[in-house]
């Protein structure tokens, strides 16, 4: 992926700067001595001298993100990782004046580009959750550039700082069936240390749980849903699902009502599939 960055760097100069005729070499490499002996043309060099996490943008919420299908399937992505890709742009010419213009076109054409453009990413960057960011020339970037030259081992010179800020994902997402029920057992263990059966005489309970959706038009807040048989006021989350836990098999009734009316009932068997539960 990082070299599909780079070369959707290239372009963007390119393109922006612009270069026309190959009249400007676009590179990656690093500039040691030696490298920067062998110039012979204008050349606008992108060495890329650090890679981390960017932790600021490290989502709050939890690391998997899950989605239904419609052949009643969950598929399960991990979040993508945001990394900062740390470039330092250098120009190198004959002249001085040649080496500063190139600067400063490379310079005013970063700072026109807020992000990469779409276009400009190869497929295997056109996924990405966002906009990929280019930030120029940060204040807090490069405090010692000396030490960057002397571990080089090249003469001190003038670079732009660019940070590009690119989201990977080695997660492969995960398809599966949805969970509707559980089972869930008490007892004395026999056949320890495996824990696999537990004994006829500790007469275990089997507990279900059950969920489904109320089909209406009016809001959340104006709907009361009631397990009758328990006197159980049951939550309603987001979408209008509901969901039951700890239930014996059997039947039961659930109470609908919407802005206190009277509450229509509607019937329900335990252990069973979803229920899509109509309100008028």
């Amino acid at each position: 992926m990082i070299d599909a960055l780079d070369e959707a760097l290239r372009q963007l100069l390119i393109r922006e700067m612009p270069i026309r005729n190959g009249e400007v070499d676009v590179t990656f490499d690093q500039p040691k001595r030696e490298w920067s002996a062998r110039i012979n043309r204008p050349t606008l060099n992108l060495f890329l001298h650090d890679l981390r996490e960017n932790n600021k943008l490290r989502p709050a919420h939890p690391a998997w993100q899950f989605e239904r299908n419609k052949n009643g399937t969950v598929t399960q992505t991990r979040r993508p990782v945001r990394l900062d890709l740390h470039y330092l742009i250098t120009a190198w010419a004959n002249d001085p004046e040649d080496e500063h213009r190139l600067l400063s076109r490379a310079l005013m054409a970063l700072l026109r580009e807020a992000t990469v453009s779409n276009d400009l990413l190869p497929e295997i960057l056109q996924a990405q959750p966002v906009p990929v960011p280019i930030n120029v020339a940060l204040d807090e970037e490069l405090r010692t550039p000396a030490d960057i030259w002397s571990a080089l081992d090249n003469e001190l010179r003038p670079v732009i700082t660019c940070i590009v800020t690119l989201a990977l994902n080695p997660y492969t997402p995960i398809t599966g069936p949805l969970v509707r029920t559980r089972e869930l057992r008490f007892g004395e263990p026999a056949g320890a240390p495996l824990l696999s059966q537990l004994t006829a005489a500790s007469g275990p309970d089997i507990f279900w749980s059950i969920g489904g959706t109320l089909h209406t038009e009016a809001p959340i807040e104006d709907l009361a849903l009631i397990l009758v048989e328990q006197g159980l006021e049951v939550p309603i989350q987001p979408e209008k699902r509901f969901v039951i836990g700890r239930l014996r098999a059997g039947e039961y009734t659930l109470a609908v009502s919407v802005n206190g009316e009277a509450p229509s009932r509607h019937k329900i068997t335990v252990p069973a599939a979803d229920y899509d539960i109509e309100i008028k």
